[in-house]
């Protein structure tokens, strides 16, 4: 299998099974991180603040949680793939990070903290293993997935703080997307929000989730300039993951059970909600769309 597939002057082919045109279509295929080895880790900003507050990491409770959520994809009829865990990669868990997907196959990202980066190995041998084409590398800096967005067909975003993703990372992945003919929009934020799907995430065709009061109104003059509808939530939902969702298809849509207002709106929209709860493994930095990678979505490119 080639390391690469991407053609330097854009005109990439896109694969006959695997790859996503938006984050949207019927979601097939989905890369979870394995919870084997997941604890809370004082370097993440929401876990820091959980045990201030007084919370406690149960592992127990985490696995259950994890099970419930794997349980909700089979139910949808989704595929689960599994990332080999690795005992000495405690984040492991948030398969979101270490590769995205594109129309062209799996870009391969660098992460930013030291107990994270070698979580590109297991990554990279499982696209290997399964034959599902590598579409390139970040090779300028840090980018994690967690930032990085296939809105809809012709359309992709990105969002940088300057530490866990950084602007040169982003600007390779802009070139390679200008020049396989898309937009790809960019947007700087500040690093409280740790990643771009802690404000934002999309949760069907034209439709959003998006915390307005927390985010530059150019994001929201933006989304609404495509076309994208948005459901907004209040900063403190957001802060608790609430904007952290993972869109099945078919008008229905994966929201953590914590997300009682979203959950509601989202009912109000006519979505099917599965609403599992994550909360042990959201306290400690991540919800629904941190644990996965779309690998295959019925594509809706008319």
């Amino acid at each position: 299998m080639q390391l690469r597939t991407r053609l330097e002057e854009g005109g990439t082919p896109r694969p006959a099974k695997w790859g996503i045109d938006s984050e949207y279509g019927r979601l097939r295929d989905v890369l979870i991180g394995p919870v084997d080895h997941f604890s809370w880790q004082a370097g993440n900003a929401v876990a820091q603040r959980s045990e201030r507050v007084g919370l406690r990491f149960d592992f127990a409770a985490a696995r259950a949680q994890y099970a419930e959520m794997l349980a909700v994809y089979r139910q949808a009829g989704v595929e689960i793939h599994t990332l080999a865990p690795a005992a000495e990669l405690p984040y492991q868990i948030f398969a979101r990070d270490s590769s995205v997907m594109t129309p062209w196959g799996a870009v391969i990202m660098q992460l930013q903290k030291p107990y994270r980066r070698g979580e590109y190995a297991e990554c990279l041998r499982f696209y290997l293993d399964a034959g599902i084409p590598i579409y390139d590398l970040v090779t300028a800096g840090n980018v994690e997935g967690g930032d990085f967005m296939v809105l809809k067909p012709g359309v992709a975003a990105c969002g940088y703080s300057g530490e866990r993703s950084i602007e040169p990372a982003v600007r390779q992945l802009q070139t390679w997307f200008t020049n396989e003919g898309w937009e790809f929009h960019t947007y700087a934020f500040d690093p409280h929000f740790l990643h771009l799907d802690v404000q934002m995430g999309m949760l069907a065709e034209n439709l959003a989730v998006v915390c307005v009061e927390a985010v530059e109104p150019e994001l929201v003059a933006w989304l609404k300039a495509k076309g994208i509808r948005i459901i907004a939530v209040p900063y403190a939902d957001a802060m608790q993951l609430g904007c952290n969702v993972v869109a099945l298809g078919d008008e229905r849509v994966l929201v953590p059970a914590s997300s009682k207002n979203l959950i509601a709106a989202c009912r109000a929209e006519g979505l099917t909600v599965y609403a599992p709860d994550v909360s042990m493994i959201g306290n400690g930095g991540g919800a629904v769309h941190c644990m996965c990678q779309a690998l295959r979505r019925d594509s809706v490119a008319g």
